[in-house]
């Protein structure tokens, strides 16, 4: 069984009620389990600021689906929940992103290990997510000592401007 890191976010419709319909679409047949989640957290768009506030959130989950598979599922679930990424703009207004931050895997009887991979359709570790404190936030909260490209999650947060993120109270 491998595990990976997801982290989820979307600022169009309700979207904390679209996060949590993303995480149980994700683990319908049981291929993906989900191992814990952070907490909802209110950040600033990224990239295009022309646009509504997101929420974010990262999940640890454990799964039988190897990489490209696990991206196909939270493609389809991005589709089932309204996404059109064919039509939108990058880094606009969505309904749910999901991306995969890390992946590790484990041979049986041998520690996991991190997948490395550069595809032109997925790349882990994530490229983007050390610079991201709207994936680091909530990757802390779950998993502060966890590695990305080799250096500790709370290592990375403490390089980056996070005040303008706020956790969300439980609904």
């Amino acid at each position: 069984m491998a595990e990976a890191v997801l982290s989820l976010g979307g600022n169009v419709g309700d979207v904390r009620a679209t996060l949590f319909r993303a995480l149980e679409m994700l683990c319908e047949d049981g291929a993906v389990t989900l191992v814990v989640r952070s907490s909802d957290y209110a950040t600033p768009p990224w990239g295009d600021t022309d646009q509504p506030a997101f929420v974010n959130l990262c999940a640890r989950v454990a799964t039988t689906l190897a990489p490209h598979d696990l991206l196909r599922r939270a493609r389809a679930v991005e589709t089932a929940l309204g996404r059109d990424r064919a039509r939108e703009r990058r880094w606009g207004p969505r309904t749910v992103d999901i991306d995969i931050v890390t992946y590790r895997a484990a041979d049986e009887g041998e520690a996991p290990r991190e997948v490395t991979l550069d595809t032109p359709d997925l790349a882990l570790p994530h490229p983007r997510a050390a610079e991201r404190a709207f994936v680091l936030v909530p990757l802390a909260e779950i998993a502060p000592d966890s590695l990305l490209g080799g250096v500790a999650v709370r290592d990375l947060i403490a390089r980056l401007d996070t005040s303008d993120i706020t956790r969300l109270s439980s609904k």
